[in-house]
């Protein structure tokens, strides 16, 4: 079992996305709306009443939920029905026998048909949120009025809006993803006040709303049944939304997107409120007008394992098995009676016979399914765990959700100067009639929110560009570390602007031609194209043929690109050749590492609402990391570590003592300076503290070089030159090219460098496999060799 302090990585969705544009509320004079009657129980032999669907024109609900004791059948299994797996009756059976379950595919219950396969809503028992009335057509979130003027939903929020209603008002639906103004305004840290419902009126959620908020669940029903008191109960297979998963939501996760889990629990039809649609891909690219009660699910969530696989992967497996199973399935129905109309009786002794003759001749191994039966073995044979989502989280799961790094924040704090420049760069570039080609460099060191800003800044202005305030543009985010080859960036920038994928060479020519003749390649080739590189030293060649290219094109007359490059180092230009860094322009910002009252004032933007830290220890953790490197990535790491081993001992104390404390349980410094003991004392800081002169002054010599050089890696020839000049300046003995190859083996060995695959000479590449801080944090205090800090 994997350990509960990793985090699972989830998959992301490859599928195309569903245009969420709420055009069905055009109505036609023709064809009058006829509401489904939910009490009227079709005969057997003739047609299904067709399913309720969701739809925001026609979303009826009933007033109020009458308590009904009884369900009427329709297709219960009988003798008559092929579907059925009947135990075989005995002949010297005498007497009655007892009745027991009674097991049906359809069911219309409290006015409303469910069918064995529907996706439900299930209301929560503990929370009377989900008991609540649902509206019978969702309110426009500005005026609060429905009408059947045609809305459109917000791809952040998924609120709908009236197209007058906006500010500016639309004249139509646009193209592409959406986001309305007050997502915009929150994502840039804005404070956003919601227009308030009228006087005496109140705003009632829809359920889509309340599952996404964890008010509702969401379920599929596997097998519906009667009990003996005449109870009606079912089967149902959970779904969860990211949020509930080991890993929360990711940034690529959809807003409408659900996991099915392997978890399953019996209910009572009581609970359940009404249909859903939860489709795979493809139906869900196509599903343009089906409502609001629409949901993408592509993957399934393992709720032991922490694990994903595909649903496409699973049902392939479960059809295999299926059809090789079908075989039996009929041999056993041979001999069941099929002249009566009765209804299915199961006697425990019959069961067990039939279950005995399902099992195979030899013994299932205990991780081939991973814990789940199929068939009718899963009947009686598997207790059902209890729902994971039964679970309220404490403020301390929260805090750890909320510091991943990968969770999205909901503002940049510390920041405003520096993207107020990057908008006034960018706006000034397209804005202008010529819309000549300019180029911005940014710099820093690691974790201080160059790559986030530009970002935010990015959103900010599509909001302004569906506004009309600004002209519209293409751009292009491209993260150097993603490139296998720097020449594959030309492939990225020309699949971005046209769609097609062709190889670097082709896309060179033509993007030479689109940028320099002015020859269009796509559809969108008359607006400006703002391109974002990160990471854009690990784009240098040894000719720097590729990053002469790229800022070249913004100096040409037709081009309307507009470049900004990102990297560490702050004197990259100045190392590279003179016609480069001529191209590169003298634009430049700088983020400088952040001090402890900024650190502070991002970790408690995060922690916004959630009552977990005492303010000393998030005081203590900033003053920590603003003492070492200001990296803002370090800070939430130890915060967030700090909450995993607060939370640990509290339920390890729960454990042992089987009470809960009433009391608030905060974060302090206890736990804080145990993160940091941690996260500086691991075992790679320990190697490198306990190293040899030689190995410390090895690799003070290579954080130098690559500081130095602004590159991700560097030769054994270089770093040997570096180690000789730090060695003469400081009175120390050169140790020698063969000793110093010694030297790089064994920190290799100890995988505290990377060294390149092949035989040892002079130009092999080596690289750090861990960050530079540690290395610095490591060796700057070192006793032997004391003059190691004025390098770090």
């Amino acid at each position: 079992k994997p350990s509960p302090s990793l985090t699972p990585v989830t998959p992301r969705n490859l599928s195309p996305r569903r245009s969420t544009r709420r055009t069905s509320l055009h109505f036609s004079p023709d064809t009058p709306h006829k509401l489904i009657n939910r009490t009227e129980i079709p005969n057997e032999d003739s047609a299904r009443t067709p399913r309720h669907v969701n739809n925001i024109a026609d979303r009826s609900v009933p007033t109020s939920r009458e308590p009904i004791n009884k369900a009427e059948e329709l297709g219960a299994y009988s003798p008559r029905n092929a579907n059925l797996v009947k135990a075989p009756t005995s002949a010297k059976r005498s007497g009655k026998s007892r009745r027991k379950r009674v097991y049906y595919k359809k069911v219309v219950y409290d006015g409303g048909e469910f069918e064995v396969g529907d996706d439900v809503y299930v209301k929560r028992r503990e929370g009377a949120n989900s008991d609540d009335e649902e509206p019978e057509r969702e309110e426009c979130r500005v005026c609060f009025k429905t009408g059947r003027a045609v809305m459109i939903e917000c791809d952040d929020c998924l609120g709908g809006f009236h197209l007058k209603c906006l500010k500016p008002p639309l004249k139509e639906v646009p193209e592409g993803d959406w986001i309305c103004g007050f997502c915009e305004a929150r994502k840039s840290g804005k404070d956003v006040e919601l227009p308030v419902p009228p006087e005496g009126k109140k705003r009632v959620r829809t359920m889509r709303e309340k599952l996404l908020s964890s008010d509702l669940w969401a379920a599929r029903i596997e097998s519906i049944w009667k009990e003996v008191d005449g109870s009606f109960w079912c089967q149902v297979r959970w779904y969860m939304i990211p949020e509930e998963t080991a890993a929360g939501r990711q940034p690529h996760n959809l807003r409408r997107e659900l996991y099915r889990t392997n978890d399953f629990a019996d209910i009572e039809m009581e609970s359940i409120l009404r249909q859903c649609s939860i489709m795979n891909p493809k139906e869900y690219a196509k599903a343009n007008n089906e409502g609001d009660d629409v949901f993408l699910c592509e993957y399934e969530y393992n709720i032991h394992w922490h694990s994903f696989k595909c649903l496409a992967d699973i049902d392939n497996g479960e059809e295999d098995g299926e059809e090789a199973d079908s075989d039996e399935d009929w041999k056993l129905c041979k001999d069941s009676d099929s002249g009566t109309d009765e209804d299915i009786e199961y006697e425990e002794e019959n069961l067990k016979n039939l279950l005995n003759k399902l099992a195979p001749p030899h013994v299932l191994a205990a991780n081939s399914r991973k814990g789940q039966f199929f068939g009718l073995q899963k009947i009686g044979t598997k207790k059902i765990p209890e729902h994971v989502r039964c679970h309220k989280q404490t403020e301390l799961e929260r805090a750890k959700a909320t510091l991943l790094l990968a969770s999205l924040p909901k503002s940049l704090p510390c920041r405003n100067k520096e993207m107020d420049e990057i908008t006034t760069f960018i706006k000034g570039a397209i804005c202008d009639d010529q819309c000549l080609g300019r180029c911005l460099y940014i710099h820093g060191v690691p974790g201080t929110g160059k790559t986030m800003s530009v970002l935010a800044v990015m959103r900010n202005l599509r909001s302004e560009v569906d506004a009309g305030s600004v002209r519209p543009y293409c751009f292009v985010d491209i993260n150097g570390l993603k490139l296998a080859s720097p020449e594959n960036i030309y492939r990225v920038i020309y699949e971005a602007l046209s769609g097609h994928r062709v190889s670097w060479k082709k896309a060179l020519q033509s993007l030479n031609e689109r940028f320099s003749d002015g020859k269009k390649i796509g559809k969108e080739d008359d607006r400006p194209c703002i391109l974002l590189i990160d990471e854009l030293d690990l784009l240098v060649t040894r000719n720097q043929s590729v990053l002469y290219n790229i800022l070249d094109w913004p100096t040409k007359a037709h081009s309307k690109l507009i470049v900004i490059g990102i990297a560490n180092t702050m004197d990259l230009p100045e190392k590279l050749l003179p016609r480069i860094s001529s191209r590169m322009g003298i634009q430049r910002l700088c983020f400088g590492p952040y001090n402890h009252q900024q650190l502070q004032e991002i970790i408690s933007s995060r922690l916004k609402g959630i009552d977990a830290f005492e303010k000393q220890a998030i005081e203590f953790a900033s003053r920590k990391v603003a003492a070492i490197s200001g990296d803002a990535r370090r800070a939430l790491e130890i915060c967030r570590r700090a909450a995993e081993i607060k939370d640990y001992h509290i339920k390890n104390l729960i454990s042992t003592n089987n009470s809960v404390s009433s009391g608030k349980s905060l974060v302090g410094m206890v736990e804080v300076e145990a993160a940091i003991q941690e996260m500086f004392q691991a075992p790679h800081i320990q190697v490198m503290k306990t190293s040899s002169k030689l190995s410390k002054i090895f690799l003070t010599a290579l954080v130098h070089e690559l500081y130095k050089t602004g590159m991700g890696e560097t030769t054994f020839e270089k770093l040997a030159m570096t180690v000789s000049c730090l060695c003469t300046s400081n009175g120390e003995a050169f140790p020698g090219y063969d000793t110093l190859l010694k030297v790089g083996c064994k920190l290799g060995e100890c995988r505290i460098i990377l060294c390149e695959s092949g035989a040892k000479h002079r130009l092999q590449k080596l690289q750090l496999n861990f960050p530079s801080d540690d290395v610095s944090f490591a060796l700057k205090d070192s006793k032997d060799v004391p003059w190691l800090a004025k390098y770090l």
